[in-house]
């Protein structure tokens, strides 16, 4: 199939937007086929982003440079995961129906605009088959090798598989030792390669070597095209769990957490653990940097990336909307300060 920068011919508009009603039942009937569907550029009349305004943290470690509210209706499908930004502002993520999505960030000025052109298509398995929501499509965390190839984390079928292509088939690669033991959507969150090469992998519910305050996590290392899994464990803020990590140049890392309450509703940290954590003994544990909310909105916050773009290190994230209408796919955008 055409790689993802090339949407094939047989893509077409969608046709105009409906109200919230029927823009769900056709996201449905969308899903529903989405194992057939071809990377397709997406098309709708109303706006594939709107810009949303940011208030400075309270704390002195990120300068927010805008937001958007992302219209999901416009190509069908939400649920946003792990999520990956290049230097030139492509961002890509995944969906935990079984998709990949990517478009590059417009700034103007500095800030966060909106959205270039949005291409989108079915992740696939290790014969090439679209995979399917449920089960087997429920992917969670992102992360892209330095030659270039992706790395994508599944829950429920808990499993790592490799993409030369994100839109061509998946090789899968040796997955953490006790994985399998994780709940069926508590597994891997976080998956991101460290500046010194390793793998850093968390998971969400699994309980840590630790104790039960803590997460398993691992160390990998590539030895002859294969990985080797060092457990350790991760340390979140009380009644938070982490659901994505990120690389930063200095070789630290920045670790996504969220928490969910009935009453309460949803809550998210952003904490940084600096390099020399990441060599040092278990647990990790990190500084607090966002606290969302009151830094940002309450979400489901599952998506946390970094690149070096214009000589400054920007991190985004992005809310899972859970295909749910009282739920809003958002993305956020900082530079470091």
């Amino acid at each position: 199939m055409p790689p993802p920068s090339e949407p094939p011919p047989s893509c077409e508009p969608r046709g105009s937007a409906r109200a919230r009603g029927d823009r769900l039942n056709r996201r449905a009937a969308l899903l529903a086929g989405s194992g057939l569907l071809s990377a397709c550029a997406a098309h709708a009349d109303a706006p594939s982003a709107v810009p949303l305004a940011l208030d400075p943290p309270s704390r002195p470690f990120l300068v927010p440079l805008g937001g958007l509210t992302l219209n999901t209706a416009a190509w069908g499908f939400g649920g946003l995961s792990g999520l990956h930004l290049e230097p030139d502002l492509t961002i890509t993520a995944v969906s935990d129906l079984g998709r990949w999505w990517r478009s590059r960030l417009i700034l103007r000025q500095g800030r966060l605009a909106g959205l270039g052109e949005v291409l989108h298509g079915p992740l696939r398995d290790a014969a090439g088959a679209p995979l399917r929501r449920g089960t087997a499509g429920d992917a969670e965390s992102l992360a892209r090798l330095p030659q270039g190839d992706w790395l994508v984390a599944f829950e429920r079928q808990h499993r790592v598989m490799r993409y030369r292509d994100i839109a061509g088939a998946g090789t899968p690669i040796e997955a953490p030792p006790g994985l399998a033991a994780a709940p069926a959507n508590g597994g891997l969150e976080g998956l991101t390669p460290l500046a010194d090469g390793r793998l850093l992998a968390l998971a969400e519910q699994l309980h840590g070597p630790a104790g039960q305050e803590t997460r398993a996590a691992w160390f990998g290392t590539w030895q002859a095209g294969r990985v080797t899994w060092q457990p350790t464990s991760y340390l979140p803020a009380p009644g938070l769990e982490p659901t994505d990590v990120a690389p930063l140049p200095d070789g630290g890392a920045l670790v996504l957490e969220r928490r969910f309450s009935l009453f309460g509703g949803f809550g998210a940290r952003l904490a940084h653990l600096p390099a020399e954590i990441l060599r040092g003994a278990p647990p990790l544990t990190g500084q607090t940097w966002l606290e969302m909310p009151p830094d940002a909105p309450a979400e489901n916050w599952e998506g946390v990336a970094v690149a070096r773009h214009a000589g400054r290190d920007l991190v985004a994230l992005v809310s899972d909307d859970n295909q749910s209408p009282w739920q809003q796919s958002l993305l956020l955008l900082y530079a470091l300060a």
